[in-house]
């Protein structure tokens, strides 16, 4: 199973979107990589959400690249919160949520 994750810097205040087959060891990945990506830049990540989100990458990477298109910070936060429940296309795509803070 594949999972959609949001990642939230506290200390610079930015989400972060991504899929991974395991979203806790791609979490340790994001806070200790040596490369200069975009998450290395606003260490320290957590882990605010995390959503079944299809047997396959590419069904992982539908429903990223879908939430990524919207730019919307808005939406990312609510997400990530533990009480929203998600409804139309969004509810389609994204399914039991496994963790949030």
């Amino acid at each position: 199973m594949f999972y959609l994750y949001i990642l939230y810097s506290d200390k610079f205040d930015k989400y972060y979107v991504g899929s991974s087959l395991n979203s806790w060891k791609r979490l340790v990945k994001h806070n200790s990589s040596k490369f200069n990506t975009f998450t290395s830049k606003y260490r320290p990540w957590v882990l605010k959400a995390v959503f079944e989100a299809g047997k396959t990458r590419g069904e992982a990477e539908k429903i990223e690249k879908f939430i990524k298109k919207q730019k919307s910070r808005n939406l990312i936060v609510k997400l990530s919160q533990p009480d929203f429940i998600p409804n139309g296309k969004l509810a389609q795509l994204v399914r039991v949520p496994h963790v949030r803070d």
